[in-house]
């Protein structure tokens, strides 16, 4: 029997972006850039694991606004143009750097890579959440939901309806997508107060992931700390926090991996440093430089980024292979310190967000696939274990009030409510009183006002993500937040006017539903 359990979490989530009206959409690269980096390559590995017979569990939550962009037609056909140009552009890289040692071997390398993640795109037709689905069927991966647009949930908690929607459309959608409902829900930032349980419990929901204070902090103090989940009294719903020591490794800035200066520098880019008339094609259509994913230098230290030396991924790989052993040689010490004063096996819930891994961590695919098959040699004091599976083999657990927490910056709200983002939630606010009193007054409305009212709560929902507020406190693409954030908060006011009213623009509220088309089958009377 092992001394203990490892949870990995990942948590895959990108605010929806969608922009039918341009060919080629800025924003629209995080889409891009996340499945080409990081959601086939999690794949590869996942399919990596089956074939060798490797004994993995992990959990992973694929958010709604995730799962909808990677299935909807236009975005996939988007991202195949994409990683046709990305082709091309490494195509071009070999030829150019043919007489250049190491950038010729480096350009090979991304040709490779680029060959690798289309092989696996088209292995799978380009469907990656039916990919995760047959993973999580095989009972391997346990798949998490979240709030329906990943809508900061503590800040809506005094307008219950606009909370139970967030939940509701999210379980929904997810049986849409996964054919089962789902066991566990990843809170959007960790976001929990008292009494959000409740709503889970009602919504068919059974456990959910939080921060570390969340637990330590819980009302009676937790026996087990942070190294088993609690039952919330009320509700009965488990909750999970992440463990602090494991997040350290991988997260920080100084002691993490990632900085280590034998990997790949994030911010050196050929679409920056090479002439514009050769990476014109690859880059916006504005004239306006960006990344392109094909990056030749590495860490290297606290220099200047002109003084970045160059990468190589042979001596980057063994790196990931020196971490990967380093982060379980930890964790089995840590777990058989634990097991000693607990008496029972400990479990310990390291959570990252995916994007980390090969984004933002180039070599963050790498490291989890040595982990994963060491860890399943059996020579560790642990085994690995998803959440669900957890549960099922320790159902019980002591019963504690978790603390109002998130995983942000100071732990607790002011990341999504503070002087650069405040403004937004008295709109959001009588837009969900709005959109409950337009629920309950037309319950038995068919045909285009219904058709109206859906696309009002689809408006509403996007509205509410938690995205916006985040970009505009962290001062990036702040003007898209805000546009976004007064977009659908406009459209939802029009909608909501012409529904009372009795006149609604059909030809207008068509081109809305093709626009924001998330959430196909939403049924409005869940505000009612």
């Amino acid at each position: 029997m092992p001394k203990g359990y490892l949870a990995l979490v990942l948590h895959a989530h990108l605010p929806y972006v969608r922009h039918p009206e341009h060919e080629r959409f800025l924003e629209e690269d995080w889409l891009y850039e996340g499945v080409t980096e990081t959601y086939v390559p999690l794949v590869d590995v996942m399919d990596g694991w089956d074939r060798d017979g490797v004994p993995w569990r992990l959990t992973m939550s694929l958010t709604p606004p995730l799962c909808a962009m990677l299935g909807d037609p236009l975005l996939r056909d988007r991202c195949a143009a994409h990683l046709q140009r990305l082709s091309e552009l490494c195509g071009k890289e070999v030829v150019r750097t043919r007489f250049d040692g190491h950038l010729s071997y480096l350009a090979r390398h991304y040709r490779e890579r680029i060959d690798a993640v289309l092989a696996t795109w088209r292995r799978h037709d380009g469907d990656l959440v039916a990919a995760f689905r047959g993973h999580q069927d095989r009972g391997n991966l346990e798949v998490l939901t979240c709030a329906a647009t990943h809508a900061y949930l503590p800040l809506m908690a005094h307008e219950p309806r606009a909370v139970w929607a967030q939940i509701k459309v999210a379980v929904d959608d997810y049986v849409r997508h996964f054919g089962r409902p789902p066991r566990g829900i990843w809170l959007p930032e960790c976001g929990y107060v008292p009494g959000l349980d409740v709503v889970l419990r009602d919504a068919g929901l059974r456990f959910f992931v939080m921060d570390a204070h969340g637990i330590l902090l819980a009302d009676p103090r937790p026996r087990y700390g942070n190294f088993a989940p609690l039952f919330c009294p009320r509700s009965g719903v488990a909750a999970f926090g992440r463990d602090l020591e494991s997040s350290v490794q991988v997260w920080s800035k100084e002691r993490g991996y990632p900085g280590d200066p034998v990997y790949r520098e994030f911010y050196r880019d050929v679409g920056y440093d090479l002439p514009f008339d050769y990476v014109a094609p690859y880059v916006q259509p504005t004239g306006a430089r960006k990344n392109t994913g094909i990056k030749y230098h590495r860490v290297t230290g606290d220099v200047d980024l002109g003084d970045k030396q160059l990468y190589d991924p042979y001596w980057a790989r063994e790196r990931a292979a020196e971490h990967a052993g380093n982060f379980l040689f930890n964790r089995g010490r840590q777990i058989e310190w634990l097991a000693e004063r607990m008496g029972r096996p400990p479990l310990v819930l390291s959570p990252y967000d995916a994007e980390l891994l090969g984004h933002w961590w180039y070599e963050g695919p790498w490291w989890l696939d040595y982990l994963v098959r060491r860890a399943g040699r059996g020579q560790h004091p642990f085994e690995l274990m998803h959440l669900a599976g957890y549960l099922e083999q320790n159902p019980t657990q002591q019963r504690s009030q978790p603390a109002q927490s998130s995983w942000g910056d100071k732990g607790y709200h002011e990341y999504w409510l503070n002087d650069t983002n405040s403004w937004i939630y008295p709109h959001l606010d009588r837009a969900a009183e709005r959109m409950a009193l337009l629920a309950r007054t037309h319950t038995r409305t068919d045909g285009l006002a219904a058709r109206a009212l859906n696309q009002a709560a689809r408006e509403l929902l996007l509205a509410q993500s938690s995205d916006w507020a985040f970009i505009m406190k962290s001062g990036t693409m702040v003007d898209y937040a805000t546009g976004r954030t007064r977009s659908h908060l406009r459209r939802f006011l029009a909608l909501a006017s012409q529904i009372h009213a009795g006149e609604i623009d059909a030809g207008w509220l068509q081109r809305l539903e093709q626009a924001d088309n998330v959430f196909p089958a939403i049924d409005f009377r869940v505000y009612a």
